[in-house]
């Protein structure tokens, strides 16, 4: 009888906020490499974010339905914890220049001391996606600036609709 080998699993972590066309591009790319990709999205206890954890997860899941084998699933804490509780084998991140190199190898080197049997894979954005940050988007967007090409249209309405609340606040 044939043993079928244990499904690969991937977890791609972010803060996703808020989740650009570079992510979704990177998700896609990702979700045809393995059974299984997480979308891990951090509950952000370092980082100010300008949505919720609960907005966040409602988009990313939004973003991911055309894509059967990703699930979207927030967590906290340590990022070895989540992979581990969730069999993760491999951790997908994105590398959009060279500035982000030297912080993404150090995480990957630390990752490997806290889960050795854990590979990390670099990915990086196709071409009209390698400037795009979330950090970008916001700061674009709270300015009055036009998003539209860097995020999904659901994304771009909720943008202007958090804009529109700050303004009037």
């Amino acid at each position: 009888m044939l043993q079928h080998p244990k499904p690969l699993i991937a977890v791609y972590p972010g803060t996703f906020d808020p989740m650009t066309l570079g992510h979704e591009d990177l998700m896609r790319r990702a979700s045809r490499l393995f059974d299984k990709l997480i979308l891990a999205v951090a509950a952000g206890h370092h980082k100010r974010t300008m949505f919720t954890i609960a907005e966040r997860l409602e988009i990313a899941t939004e973003i991911a339905l055309p894509y059967r084998n990703v699930e979207v699933v927030a967590f906290r804490g340590l990022l070895r914890d989540f992979v581990v509780a969730n069999s993760g084998q491999v951790v997908v991140r994105g590398l959009r220049a060279v500035s982000d190199f030297e912080y993404e190898f150090q995480m990957a080197g630390m990752n490997r001391q806290l889960m050795p049997e854990v590979e990390t894979l670099f990915l990086t954005p196709s071409d009209q996606f390698q400037f795009v940050s979330g950090t970008f988007v916001r700061e674009i967007a709270t300015l009055g600036g036009d998003v539209s090409k860097f995020v999904a249209p659901s994304v771009l309405n909720r943008l202007k609709e958090r804009v529109a609340t700050v303004v009037d606040a």
